[in-house]
């Protein structure tokens, strides 16, 4: 196998440090804003999502309000994991 180039070295070599630091690798997929009609599809999505606040003012109190109590409940499993 030939040698590394100085570039794949400095990449392992930092990849290396993060390891160490107890870090590791992943791999996530995510859409392609790139693709055709992505644009497209999100003002699609806006527009649901707005209409839908208009048609329930209280929507967004609940969300507020249900978000709230889900990060109590993170804040919560995150201590206990502290302890």
């Amino acid at each position: 196998m030939p040698p590394a180039s100085a570039g794949a070295q400095r990449v392992e070599k930092h990849r290396a440090a993060l390891r160490a630091q107890g870090l590791r690798p992943i791999q996530i997929w995510v859409p392609d804003t790139r693709a055709p009609g992505f644009a497209e599809e999100c003002a699609r999505q806006a527009t649901i999502v707005n209409e839908a606040n208009r048609a329930d003012p209280e929507l967004g109190q609940f969300m507020d309000t249900a978000a709230a109590d889900l990060a109590e409940h993170v804040d919560a499993l995150e201590a206990g994991h502290r302890e």
